[in-house]
C-alpha cells in the first residue's frame, strides 16, 4: 500500500508523517491523538490520514450500505440459481 504524499483537499505533505502515525496507532495510540501530537489540525488532513485502506476497513464494519450489498448479491445469486 502507498502512503498518501499529500492531503487530497489542501495539497499538505503528509508523507513523512506516514510511518510515525502507522506505527503508533498500531500499538495502541489513539488516532486522535496522534494526529494532534503530529500537529495535523486540518480537517481535510486528518481526513486523508484517517481513510488510508488500514483504516477504510475498520470504518466499513460499521456502513449500513455493506450490508444491504451483502443483502441484494445473496438475493441476485438466489434468483439466479432457481433460474439455472
Amino acid at each position: 500500500m502507498l502512503p498518501p504524499i499529500r492531503c487530497f483537499t489542501c495539497g499538505a505533505p503528509l508523507g513523512h508523517l506516514w510511518e510515525e502515525f502507522k506505527g503508533r496507532t498500531l500499538s495502541g495510540e489513539s488516532a486522535e491523538e496522534v494526529l494532534s501530537s503530529l500537529g495535523v489540525y486540518r480537517y481535510c488532513c486528518r481526513r486523508t490520514l484517517l481513510t488510508t485502506l488500514t483504516y477504510v476497513e475498520e470504518i466499513a464494519k460499521y456502513s449500513i450500505y455493506k450490508r444491504y450489498r451483502e443483502k441484494v448479491i445473496r438475493k441476485y445469486y438466489l434468483e439466479y440459481e432457481e433460474g439455472a
